[in-house]
């Protein structure tokens, strides 16, 4: 792949509020806590004051984990190593989106690997662990349900209810992937071989990554969240985390930045037997809702001491749980992620949880050479391809046209005659005045018909090179949204089974620009 480096601004994908960030905008600094760049990791490492019992709680919870798949001397060197408190991790998240989902799942995990080994260049005395965190709690099947390839989209139905971790590969899920045999080895043994779509997920990212020494990581487990009571508890009885995060969202509005994310007095789900439901005030207790479960302030209480897992953060407590139960220096997010972590830094001190080094993913669009060869035809610069279609037909229907469809001379002259002979006519009797303004709208209608008329030849004659140029947009940007949104990694992956080599090549962490890569 050969790299070229768009500057983010270009592009028009990025909020105000991202590029603000990362270029280090001072109105947002008391936000995070670490600047961008690797100078920052040695404040972060003697910040993370991790305890032992935490790691070998971490220790035990990852081997159980990995028992029953068969991993890397890399992946095995690096669960052992959590026990050593020079050992850190960095870490990226993401939903179980089949298949991988769009791309950016991809550049995520390679983004946090290449972090690792810029840091461990840096700082060789530590020991730094990419890490996935795999959410598995989340219960938003619709958003994960599906991938597209080729234009197509393949989905899977099921009425399965609950955190999508825990979801069966059954029936329909062996239906499904008879619709994709097209997938590599990789998928279909992942899925295949799993009772869970946790499972399958572990495996498929431990088979593609592992021997990166990339380690996945389910936060559903009762010994993690054990660790998360004092939280837990502070969010249902006390609201602390709602106040925090409420008190940021205002300052941060204050200063033109909309909130990513609304937190709520209470900010866990209850997770049971195919139910992840909200938690809410009821009276003198709670209530989860869509169900007939109900709990006094003593009762829920008790089960928050007997059965933690049974308690799942929402996004405002995701990131304080990650950061409790790991040893982590940085999150790397996409734009949104980001900048909604801006808002809870609060909750962090609140609890006394060091903020990690927030960092971007890398962002990236892979161009294959039948594209560029439909760029260089049409003259295309890379930045040419982050335009939008039709704004980019009208600039090159205009600037290549062979006459002036446009007609502003002739509506010039044509306005400037009923004008004249209008004023002529009022001194002979005024209300002809207003009939000569009724003439020069129905003439200039009609010009305006001839206009466009013209403009319809003119894309007509340009078919040719408005269909190349809607053919490149519509491989950069399906549908308007940015390839690595929507696109799925087998789109190249199946033609070059070196692609995430060569991504690992290519990506830098530190470096914020869109890679445009030949492919």
């Amino acid at each position: 792949m050969k790299k070229h480096c768009v500057d983010l601004k270009k592009t028009g994908q990025f909020s105000r509020f991202f590029l603000d960030y990362i270029e280090g905008k001072e109105a947002l600094r008391p936000f995070y806590s670490h600047l961008l760049n690797i100078e920052s990791f040695k404040a972060a490492i003697e910040a993370k004051k991790f305890p032992f019992e935490n790691r070998e709680i971490l220790h035990r919870v990852l081997v159980n984990h990995y028992s029953e798949i068969e991993i890397s001397e890399a992946v095995s060197s690096n669960i052992d190593s959590i026990l050593d408190e020079k050992t850190f991790t960095v870490t990226t998240g993401h939903q179980l989106n089949l298949f991988t989902g769009p791309l950016y799942f991809i550049y995520k995990i390679v983004s946090t690997i290449n972090l690792a080994k810029k840091l461990k260049a840096t700082y060789p005395e530590f020991h730094f662990i990419p890490v996935y965190w795999m959410a598995t709690e989340d219960h938003d099947f619709d958003e994960i349900n599906y991938f597209r390839l080729d234009g197509k989209k393949y989905q899977w139905h099921s009425n399965q209810q609950g955190a999508v971790g825990d979801f069966i590969l059954d029936d329909s899920f062996k239906a499904f992937m008879k619709e994709v045999d097209f997938a590599p080895d990789v998928f279909k043994n992942a899925y295949l071989g799993s009772k869970t779509l946790g499972e399958a997920v572990r495996k498929y990212v431990n088979q593609m990554f592992g021997e990166e020494g990339l380690l996945v990581v389910d936060g559903n487990d009762a010994a993690f969240k054990s660790l998360f009571k004092p939280v837990i508890k502070a969010d249902l009885f006390e609201h602390i985390p709602f106040e925090k995060a409420q008190r940021a969202s205002k300052e941060l509005e204050e200063l033109g930045y909309k909130s990513q994310i609304f937190p709520r007095k209470i900010n866990f789900f209850y997770l049971e037997n195919g139910l992840r439901e909200r938690i809410e005030r009821s009276g003198d207790g709670f209530q989860v809702l869509n169900s007939d479960i109900r709990f006094t302030v003593q009762e829920l209480d008790s089960m928050v001491e007997s059965n933690p897992e049974r308690f799942s953060p929402n996004v405002v407590l995701r990131p304080l749980y990650q950061e409790v139960i790991l040893p982590n220096l940085a999150y790397l997010g996409g734009p949104a992620e980001v900048v909604y972590w801006l808002q809870l830094k609060g909750i962090f001190d609140q609890f006394e949880v060091p903020f990690p080094v927030l960092l971007p993913r890398n962002f990236a669009l892979i161009l294959d050479q039948p594209i560029l060869k439909k760029m260089e035809k049409l003259g295309w610069r890379l930045e040419d391809v982050f335009v939008d279609f039709e704004s980019w037909k009208k600039a090159f229907v205009a600037q290549q046209a062979q006459v002036d469809f446009g007609m502003k001379e002739e509506r010039e002259i044509i306005s400037q005659l009923f004008d004249e002979k209008g004023k002529e006519a009022s001194a002979l009797e005024k209300s002809l005045d207003s009939a000569f303004q009724a003439g020069k709208v129905r003439s200039l209608k009609i010009i305006d018909q001839m206009s466009a008329k013209l403009r319809k030849a003119e894309e007509r004659r340009l078919s040719m090179e408005l269909n190349r140029g809607k053919a490149i947009l519509d491989f950069t940007a399906p549908s308007g949204s940015p390839q690595e949104r929507v696109v799925n990694m087998m789109q190249f992956y199946l033609s070059n089974p070196n692609l995430i080599e060569d991504l690992l090549g290519c990506f830098d962490p530190l470096e914020f620009n869109m890679m445009v890569l030949e492919y």
